[in-house]
């Protein structure tokens, strides 16, 4: 099963290894580090502020959709 995480992107639902929302994202120093460190695995596919970032073993997602909705989602599909 896959998850649209925004625009036009699509992330298999067994591959996401974590999602977080913006505010723990942006208060946390260690994930800001993270993200410096590993910006060229960081798809930003949203067009203004993100609202959450999903952490797959390859790729660091900035979506503009919110952490709830990204579990609705994932929850339906593993229904």
């Amino acid at each position: 099963m896959y998850v649209h995480v925004g625009d036009d992107t699509l992330v298999r639902l067994s591959d996401i290894i974590a999602i977080l929302d913006m505010q723990t994202v942006n208060e946390s120093e260690p994930m800001q580090d993270m993200l410096e460190k590993k910006k060229e695995s960081v798809v930003n596919i949203a067009d203004g502020p993100y609202k959450s970032l999903v952490i797959t073993p390859n790729h660091m997602y900035l979506t503009p959709v919110a952490l709830a909705t990204l579990k609705k989602k994932a929850m339906n599909d593993t229904r």
